[in-house]
């Protein structure tokens, strides 16, 4: 039995070195010493090959443990927590960080891509490239030159490679506008390429291989990265841009390593980038070329067959996009005409033609995965290859497609670009299919359609009586229980079963335990973005939504207006320009007496600033007069105190004339509102010179909560006393001075306070020593 064979723990007493002899005598000495060594020494020379998962080699075990100490410090950083030492050191911190981050690049120098690489420190890459300036960025780049198509097919380099690319959009657009940064002084020779050069040069590396690179499962959201990076305006057009740069479980994993950011600029993020952004004729011409390379080197088929693919067919989305963009899609031959199977050549050379239904199209239409691809197509393909679209795979079969679990997005896509004459024959197409369609709670389709007949002010009558049809208010009487049944996706005949019905105590402590969002009588998502949809019509028509609203019991519309879901509904009420304002102000009107009861919740205290922010100043006095009587309940409410502080009861029961004033000079807005509110919502801004009364007060709960003697009645001066107060116009001037008389009710106050005995024994009362 030979020497690395043995077992563990086994003990031999005799050694087994010459039991047995070797068969070949005249074995090179190598081959004898290859016997005699254990088996886990291995010569250098059987590791020159590269192992695929580091084909540059492994980092040394030292520089990993460096980099596991710099990723921790800067995620530290990147969570805005405080470092301690430099505090301690009386340091600026951002030099601190700055020191700390030029120690960590020089000692990455030169081994840039074996921690690319790496499985650990890749992630310390991503981290510190949201921190570099634009001159490191370049240096970076530049270090990987030459090795992009095998860094971008990486599993880990891959990710590396897609943050740069993302993180490098302020740099080139810096660039763009003739800033650079100013280059140290170095030994090196060699001038540094401008990062608008290196995504250039990175294209031309990219482009012979681009279609290969096109399937792989690592290289394809690098590519993403890089055509959002050359062509921002796809990214404004695409509302899937952003959230197909990852897969679910790479955004699960990403999620996981917290935060990245800039540790030097507060809440800078490259989430999104900003189609308005200006970038170089150059990035418009690479990602022209990355199109051509695509539709040159695939064939028909085999264009088509990237549509099905998972990997394959978000990246298609973007191209076709930018081909959009670029205004080459209408064009014979396209890789849109190639996928949508030659409808643009025949737009071009027979448009009168009939064209028979293909069946690959079809097929697009139910795939969970190629739909997506279709839904880009019908949204940007050109205006007589989408009539033909229309006519050929939509229409006549809109029964079946509107209610189809996957079929639906595309249908609803497809709504948002008919014409009128299209719109008229879909909703008398689908007007027995409505209730069907709200019974499989599929309402994309009809809300798609509702926008459309928004954006072309036609058919909203039409729209209005198909919204009926669906929850079966064939009666005028029925209408006012609109918003109830739209609510729960239910129609009028089971929502009235479904309110008779009570649930069993039991049954709701355990939906409630549970969170069951799928309980019958909460609102649901769909439900809301209807009725928001229907409040934005024409006002003949949006009014039925608002009478409907009008009929709730005082009840059920703080029910409505304290969920998360159905709140959404008021706000747009108030910011619709369709609704009359005769109505939102009856709405305001209605909450009178209640108010202190809406705001005492999360979402019912930010409908309650909506309101106090539409109403006029006589509005807002009889909503704070009301409050008078509840002050003390809302004070003790966690969110109605906010309320009470932004609408000033004490100076409205102090000083009304004064508080009329503010609320004058403070516009009323529909807009929306922070809660909880700053004091300043509704006031106009002060002068340094006003009273104490007219601004928030600094003093502490304590101080506030016990009488004042006479030593604080000397030197208050805002009691008892003549102060001059600069009066402030409307228009911010200050014109005249003017002298404010002591307030009565101050002065009965204060002589109440005279008359109280010296020796009082209450709690923290200063004694005046003699």
């Amino acid at each position: 039995m030979p020497n690395e064979n043995r077992k563990r723990g086994k003990k031999h007493k005799k050694t087994q070195e010459h039991n047995q002899p070797s068969r070949d005598t005249n074995e090179a000495p190598q081959n004898a010493e290859h016997h005699n060594r254990p088996s886990w020494i291995v010569p250098a020379r059987e590791l020159e090959e590269p192992h695929p998962e580091a084909p540059f080699g492994y980092v040394d075990p030292d520089i990993k443990a460096y980099f596991r100490t710099v990723d921790d410090q800067i995620r530290t950083w990147q969570q805005e927590r405080p470092y301690e030492e430099d505090q301690a050191a009386d340091l600026d911190p951002n030099e601190a960080k700055r020191i700390f981050l030029v120690a960590a690049l020089s000692e990455m120098s030169e081994k840039e891509k074996q921690l690319a690489t790496d499985p650990d420190c890749s992630v310390v890459l991503e981290r510190m490239a949201h921190s570099m300036d634009d001159f490191v960025r370049r240096v970076f780049l530049d270090s990987l030159s030459g090795s992009y198509e095998a860094l971008i097919k990486h599993r880990f380099a891959s990710h590396v490679c897609q943050t740069l690319f993302t993180v490098a959009v302020d740099s080139v657009s810096r660039e763009t506008k003739g800033i650079y940064p100013s280059i140290p002084d170095s030994k090196d020779k060699g001038e540094l390429r401008t990062l608008t050069r290196l995504i250039l040069d990175i294209c031309e590396e990219l482009a012979p291989v681009f279609t290969s690179l096109v399937m792989d499962p690592f290289a394809s959201h690098v590519l993403r990265a890089l055509l959002l990076l050359l062509s921002p305006a796809s990214s404004a057009a695409s509302h899937k841009a952003q959230s197909n740069m990852r897969s679910k479980k790479s955004s699960a994993w990403k999620a996981r390593q917290g935060t990245m950011k800039s540790v030097f600029a507060d809440n800078k993020s490259y989430d999104h980038i900003d189609p308005t952004r200006s970038v170089p004729n150059e990035f418009r011409e690479a990602a022209t070329r990355f199109v051509r390379v695509l539709k040159s080197e695939l064939s028909d088929n085999e264009v088509r067959a990237l549509a099905a693919n998972k990997v394959a067919s978000p990246l298609l989305q973007l191209i076709l996009e930018v081909e959009a963009d670029h205004g080459e899609s209408s064009l014979p031959g396209s890789l849109m005409d190639h996928v949508l199977v030659g409808i643009i050549t025949l737009c071009h050379r027979k448009p009168d033609e009939q064209l028979e239904a293909s069946d690959y199209l079809v097929t697009l239409l139910r795939d969970p995965t190629s739909s997506h691809l279709l839904e880009t197509m019908v949204s940007r393909c050109p205006d007589p290859a989408f009539t033909i679209l229309w006519a050929t795979y939509f229409q006549g079969k809109l029964t079946r497609l509107a209610t189809h679990p996957v079929a639906n997005f595309v249908v609803a896509k497809a709504a948002e670009r008919l014409n009128p004459t299209q719109l008229k024959g879909a909703l008398e197409e689908l007007e027995s299919s409505w209730n069907k369609i709200i019974g499989s709670a599929r309402t994309g389709v009809l809300r798609a359609m509702i926008d459309r007949a928004c954006t072309l002010r036609a058919h909203e009558k039409d729209i209005c009586q198909a919204v009926c049809n669906a929850f079966q208010l064939f009666q005028p009487k029925d209408r006012s229980h609109l918003v109830s049944c739209v609510l729960v996706l239910k129609p009028f005949q089971e929502y009235l079963a479904t309110r008779l019905t009570k649930c069993s105590s039991e049954d709701t402590q355990q939906s409630s335990k549970k969170g069951n969002v799928n309980d019958s009588k909460e609102p649901k998502i769909q439900g809301a973005l209807i009725l928001q949809s229907l409040l934005r019509l024409n006002e003949p028509h949006c009014t039925m939504v608002t009478e409907s609203i009008k009929s709730l019991s005082t009840e059920d519309l703080i029910s409505l207006s304290q969920n998360p879901i159905s709140s959404r509904v008021i706000d747009v009420l108030f910011d619709s320009e369709t609704v009359p304002f005769k109505v939102k102000r009856a709405l305001v009107m209605s909450l009178i007496g209640h108010y202190h009861t809406l705001v005492d919740d999360r979402i019912g205290s930010r409908v309650g600033d909506r309101c106090w922010a539409f109403a006029d100043p006589y509005l807002r006095e009889k909503v704070a007069r009301s409050l008078i009587t509840h002050e003390q309940f809302l004070a003790a409410s966690y969110f109605g105190k906010f309320f009470a502080r932004n609408i000033n009861l004490y100076l409205l029961q102090r000083r009304p004339d004064e508080w009329r004033e503010l609320q004058s000079q403070s516009k009323p807005s529909s807009g929306p509102t922070i809660s909880p509110p700053a004091p300043s919502a509704t006031a106009p801004m002060s002068n340094p010179d006003d009273d104490e009364v007219s601004r928030p007060s600094k003093t502490s709960k304590k101080r506030r909560g016990r009488p004042e003697d006479e030593i604080d009645a000397v030197f208050n001066t805002n009691l008892g006393a003549m102060t001059k107060r600069t009066a402030v116009s409307a228009a911010g001037s200050s014109d005249k001075l003017v002298v404010q008389k002591p307030d009565q009710g101050l002065q009965d106050v204060l002589g109440a306070i005279r008359a109280a005995p010296s020796d009082d024994g209450g709690r923290g009362k200063r004694q005046r020593k003699s």
